[in-house]
């Protein structure tokens, strides 16, 4: 079918109690992972890309892919803008075919994240796609963007930026962070628990990778409604390539490489979707 727009994914996530997995992919063959894995499950799937993956490849280019794919998929495939640095990039990826977008602001005070935000949101919601933003700071480094200390989210804060700016959904801070962890992270799931409280619209979990499960679960059981995956699928990929060359040195053909990546990511992305409780909601 025809790639779709996040919304009715996320609310009918909200709704169910469970959230739609989204999943970083930086080549077609990731594409091609992460859509096989949700038709075997038959769960809804959302597909990103960042700033630099679009910078690797261009916006046109990965909105070909995930179309074309889609196309012969029997679940329902959005493609989203994630981190999205600027209305511009937002905009110019609406028009490349993208079907959601993110804005993150985060990095901005406030009122300028507000600013921004709202922006992209007006625009993005007359065109009919939804919008995602991010308020509070979520740690570590994603594409370019890099955190040296958690602030997570206020609740009455989050509850604001929402009523002012219109976003479809919100990404908040509550001690996640991008790419792998190096200690065991402590999340505060009771603020999570108190913005519940006070925003009604869809809230996006970044840094997923390196969650336990039942880290993940307990997230989604608080009002989580779609879960970030990244840095796990790329490493997968990595290291089933890597096996297959240090197994058979004799190998040059880039499709074999594909396959193994292949293989690789649909079954991280299979095990995430499962843990998000999306596994037949299609």
């Amino acid at each position: 079918m025809p790639i779709v727009t996040s919304e009715q994914m996320l609310l009918d996530a909200q709704a169910g109690g469970y959230a739609v997995g989204a999943f970083n992919a930086e080549n077609m063959e990731m594409v091609k992972a992460i859509i096989q894995a949700a038709e075997e499950l038959c769960a809804p799937v959302m597909i990103q890309t960042t700033p630099s993956t679009i910078r690797y490849g261009t916006l046109d280019t990965y909105a070909a892919i995930v179309a074309a794919e889609a196309e012969n998929a029997s679940v329902p495939v959005c493609l989203h803008l994630d981190h999205g640095s600027s209305f511009e990039l937002a905009m110019q990826a609406i028009y490349a075919g993208y079907t959601s977008v993110m804005i993150d602001g985060s990095k901005l005070p406030f009122e300028e994240n507000i600013a921004v935000s709202k922006k992209v949101a007006d625009v993005a919601g007359a065109l009919g796609i939804p919008c995602e933003a991010e308020l509070g700071k979520v740690g570590g480094k994603e594409d370019d963007l890099e955190a040296v200390a958690d602030t997570n989210t206020d609740p009455m804060e989050a509850k604001e930026f929402v009523e002012r700016t219109g976003v479809t959904s919100l990404a908040v801070a509550i001690g996640t962070a991008h790419g792998f962890y190096v200690g065991t992270p402590v999340l505060d799931k009771e603020r999570l628990s108190e913005i519940r409280q006070v925003v009604d619209i869809p809230l996006v979990l970044h840094g997923a990778s390196g969650l336990s499960d039942d880290d993940v679960r307990d997230c989604v059981k608080r009002g989580i409604c779609k879960v970030n995956f990244a840095t796990e699928l790329r490493a997968a990929y990595t290291k089933a390539v890597r096996e297959l060359l240090e197994q058979d040195a004799s190998v040059f053909d880039p499709k074999a490489l594909g396959k193994a990546g292949i293989a690789a990511v649909k079954a991280q992305v299979m095990d995430r979707m499962k843990v998000c409780g999306c596994v037949g909601k299609a």
